[in-house]
């Protein structure tokens, strides 16, 4: 017993370690370890994601799934995360660079990610460099990817595999609901609470700006001089573009340059049908008499007509 969760907690470690550098995602801040850490279950009681603590700027997102589906059957659930492709953010080191993507959905219990034997092709073909893996050991009907190239995985595809309730009495046949998040850009707050350089900084009093500087990193420093001569400095991180200059009169908290942030956060919620096999026979045993008993009742109808077109020749 104690080696299979030693050999569980190895196997999800490795998937954790794969995801964050095995796709070698570039200047990315939005990784789903930072909410794996933090939150041992992303969705709170209100229904937010864990996302959304950090990634503040709302997006659209679309989910696309079966309305329905059978016990032990594969399927794949989309979440579309669009953004334009044209757009880039700020990186950690204050450089432009293309947004990232990132996916979370949440399933019901004992909805699980595919293995790899169950996915079928196609879907692998699509899934190429894309890895998926589960939030944790406690709750594998919970999957993640992320971050990974925006421009080319607008779409993020999960391949499920349903639960089967003649195996498992905890599984019902019912109506489940099915909740997705997304996301394009780095992340506005830190795990820490710390703000990321994608933010519009303010100022931290008013006063008249009386100087700035910027170091060999492309940091600006800016001190403003208050009314009572009190002399505050802070710094802008790199790459962002300041909307002030020096001898220009500020108000506490006006920002200081131009909010760099082009990415957000979305979910959406749906719901699936696990559909007993047996009700889908009685459906179409219903229907089959239905149509049976329509046609009997047509050919009835054309005995009665020359039945009575008979009558009236006689």
């Amino acid at each position: 017993m104690a080696t299979n969760k030693f050999f569980k907690s190895l196997l999800f470690t490795l998937t954790i370690a794969i995801s964050l550098f095995g796709l070698c995602v570039e200047n990315s801040s939005a990784y789903p370890v930072f909410a794996q850490q933090g939150y041992s279950n992303p969705r709170a009681a209100n229904g937010k994601l864990a996302c959304a603590n950090c990634h503040l700027n709302q997006k659209a997102i679309e989910i696309e799934s079966p309305q329905a589906v059978l016990p032990n059957s594969v399927f794949e659930v989309t979440l579309k995360v669009p953004y334009d492709l044209n757009k880039q953010q700020i990186g950690a080191n204050g450089k432009k660079a293309d947004l990232n993507v990132g996916g979370i959905l949440i399933l019901p219990q004992g909805f699980k990610l595919a293995s790899s034997s169950q996915v079928p092709k196609e879907i692998k073909a699509k899934n190429k460099g894309v890895f998926i893996s589960p939030y944790s050991t406690e709750f594998d009907n919970i999957l993640v990817v992320g971050p990974i190239a925006g421009k080319t995985h607008q779409e993020l595809i999960f391949p499920v595999v349903a639960p089967d309730p003649e195996k498992n009495s905890d599984i019902k046949y019912l109506t489940y609901p099915v909740y997705a998040g997304g996301n394009r850009g780095r992340g506005q707050v830190y795990p820490t609470g710390e703000k990321s350089n994608i933010n519009a900084f303010g100022a931290l009093q008013a006063g008249q700006i009386s100087e700035i500087t910027t170091s060999e990193k492309g940091e600006s420093t800016v001190a403003i001089v208050s009314s009572n001569g009190t002399k505050t400095s802070q710094t802008v991180p790199a790459g962002l573009n300041l909307i002030v200059k020096q001898g220009d009169s500020v108000k506490a908290d006006q920002a200081l340059n131009i909010d760099p942030n082009v990415g957000g956060f979305g979910q959406e919620e749906t719901e699936i049908v696990l559909q007993k096999p047996l009700r889908i026979i009685g459906y179409l045993a219903f229907c089959f008499c239905v149509l049976l008993t329509q046609v009997f009742l047509i050919i009835k109808k054309k005995q009665f007509e020359k039945v009575q077109a008979a009558e009236l020749n006689f």
